[in-house]
């Protein structure tokens, strides 16, 4: 919460910025300024370390799943960096800050995702917020490539994928349960001790519900890699191809 409230009382200054006159300007000094206390990520590519620990001898990190894409490329790089840093759990509440941040200022999100706007303009407001929140290093040399590159757009799906490293660092399986209504306290209970017995131990499940009124009833589990349709709707339409097969009477 105090990560949210402070990026909230920062975005004002991306609205300044825009609308600033000498950000052109600025935003050179600002460039010239980072080159010399950062190189490293200037037009960096995502595979680069974000830590600013580059001088002590490298760590060496292997990613818990292999993601594909840039999204997954990026989420791969953030991840390695934070590891090493030994700070995964702090880069990963700022980055999910960030995240929340877009969705609840829509001048905030149009600001991620409007390339007319240049890098320069970017990487100087994305400096602003991140002192203003108080990001680490990490989280902020990575925002400050993602502006750099155009990729705040793709910030949400970073954030996902990043998500998906942390949880199986921390052996975390997701389990996403759709329902027509949400679950009872007892059944979400005894559906989570029934997952966990099939994971097994090592794992553990973390218990996500979504409403979908479309399912008409029933449930549908999606969890490591696997989808168990048990709604009403999936059954109907498995009736309705069942009783539209013709009737081989031979076999009667």
């Amino acid at each position: 919460m105090a990560f949210a409230t402070r990026i909230r009382s920062s975005l004002p200054l991306v609205t300044k910025i825009l609308k600033s006159d000498s950000v052109s300007a600025a935003a050179n000094g600002s460039i010239a300024h980072r080159s010399v206390l950062c190189p490293t990520f200037i037009n960096s590519e995502p595979s680069r370390n974000f830590s600013t620990t580059q001088g002590k001898k490298e760590v060496k990190v292997q990613v818990p799943l292999v993601l594909f894409g840039g999204s997954g490329n990026y989420a791969s790089a953030l991840y390695i960096a934070a590891v090493k840093a030994n700070a995964l759990e702090k880069v990963e509440s700022e980055i999910l800050a960030i995240v929340e941040a877009t969705k609840k200022s829509p001048t905030f999100s149009q600001f991620t995702r409007d390339l007319s706007v240049p890098a320069d303009t970017r990487v100087k407001a994305i400096d602003q917020i991140a002192a203003e929140a108080k990001f680490s290093e990490i989280t902020k040399n990575f925002l400050v490539v993602l502006a750099q590159n155009g990729r705040l757009r793709n910030l949400e799906t970073i954030s996902k994928r990043f998500g998906e490293l942390t949880m199986a660092h921390k052996g975390e399986v997701k389990a996403i349960v759709t329902s027509v209504i949400p679950l009872p306290a007892e059944e979400e209970k005894e559906l989570k001790e029934t997952l966990q017995e099939l994971i097994g131990q090592g794992k553990k499940v973390i218990l996500e519900q979504k409403i979908d009124p479309s399912i008409l009833g029933g449930l549908v589990i999606e969890f490591d890699k696997k989808v168990f349709d048990m709604s009403i709707k999936t059954r109907a339409r498995q009736m309705e191809r069942y009783l539209r097969e013709p009737v081989n009477f031979d076999n009667l």
